[in-house]
């Protein structure tokens, strides 16, 4: 299903029917998106849903074969790149080689046909805003992949666009380095009050910096919302598949006497919340890990051989076969003790705790 335009006196950004195709190729449907002044949107999704083509659009690189875009209300479907307020940023980088750190950061401002002064001192504010004072001088080839990042960041947000826009900036760093990063954005969008959107295809990365997810696939939007929304009230079995770790049992709804409604699954028959729901209507139970309990303390109760034991640090997962292949996985605390490989153990759940979606 589309998403429909978010109720708003003022969006600083609306995407209003926006679709994008090359011939028969539907590179995206047409997509209703409004983005709040300061808010942080992430375009979320796997390869080929349209996240990229949307902020492309966005930037006016691509322009939409129909739909509307409007700024601060103002309709710039057709304004040409150049004259949109937007800022850009990519994750190679696409700094100038031969010019400084400096440099670099005031080029936009000497574009704009800023002072010498103005651009000195807007200069020095973005450098002490990403903490490279000391590297001023510096050439890009003389830094590393994150103070390269921070650079391209600061050059961004020198010169105050309406909107900045980025494109997997942090995809070309290490593990280590880019939840730094994270870290390091969201405390420039919290001191500058920007308004972001920001492509990823990494849920960890989405789920740590947004406002709000716009999760896509297909070419179309699958689901807007909080980060905590779509992953504990995930939609559908691809939001919550592509968001965190779950448990999906697909199966019918069977509704009984006095309305009491069960799901029967390959793996079971769950007692399930059957309102607004029809007889045999094919749906899918989510189960997050951390919901599942070992032994029988919930309402619906499922049991395997322990296939795995998975040591992540904060937590262990277990991985539990449950009927010829079918994994679960099961979060285990520190503290608690562990089952060992091929042992046959129950696990059980709350039927509140589990989601009802669309297969």
């Amino acid at each position: 299903m589309l998403a429909k335009p978010e109720q708003a006196t003022r969006p600083k950004l609306l995407v209003d029917g926006l679709a994008k195709s090359y011939g028969a190729t539907v590179a995206l449907k047409p997509t209703h998106v409004a983005v709040q002044p300061g808010e942080f949107l992430t375009l979320l999704g796997p390869s080929g849903s349209g996240k990229t083509t949307l902020l492309q659009m966005i930037s006016g690189l691509v322009l939409p074969t129909e739909g509307r875009l409007f700024v601060d209300g103002s309709n710039e479907t057709d304004t040409p790149v150049h004259k949109r307020d937007i800022g850009l940023v990519f994750q190679h980088y696409a700094l100038f080689p031969h010019l400084t750190v400096a440099e670099n950061i005031g080029f936009p401002l000497k574009m704009r046909g800023k002072s010498r002064a103005e651009v000195d001192r807007q200069v020095k504010g973005a450098l002490d805003m990403v903490q490279l004072g000391h590297l001023a001088g510096r050439f890009p080839r003389e830094l590393s992949g994150g103070q390269q990042q921070r650079v391209a960041l600061a050059r961004c947000f020198v010169y105050q666009p309406s909107i900045i826009l980025m494109d997997e900036p942090l995809g070309a760093l290490d593990k280590k380095l880019r939840e730094h990063m994270q870290f390091e954005i969201k405390r420039l969008h919290r001191q500058t009050g920007a308004t972001i959107i920001y492509v990823t295809h990494d849920q960890e990365e989405a789920l740590a910096l947004s406002d709000r997810i716009c999760l896509m696939n297909h070419a179309m939007v699958e689901q807007i919302g909080p980060p905590q929304e779509i992953y504990s009230r995930p939609r559908t079995a691809f939001a919550a598949d592509f968001i965190g770790i779950s448990n999906i049992f697909r199966g019918r709804v069977e509704i009984g006497s006095g309305g009491v409604a069960h799901l029967s699954t390959e793996s079971g028959r769950y007692r399930i919340d059957g309102t607004g729901l029809s007889n045999n209507a094919e749906m899918a139970l989510v189960v997050r890990p951390e919901h599942l309990e070992l032994g029988s303390t919930g309402a619906n109760e499922i049991s395997g051989r322990v296939a795995e034991v998975v040591y992540a640090g904060s937590e262990t997962r277990l991985l539990v076969d449950i009927t010829a292949g079918e994994l679960v996985t099961v979060r285990v605390l520190p503290g608690k003790p562990l089952p060992s490989i091929g042992e046959t153990i129950r696990l059980s759940w709350a039927p509140e705790a589990a989601v009802l979606v669309t297969p």
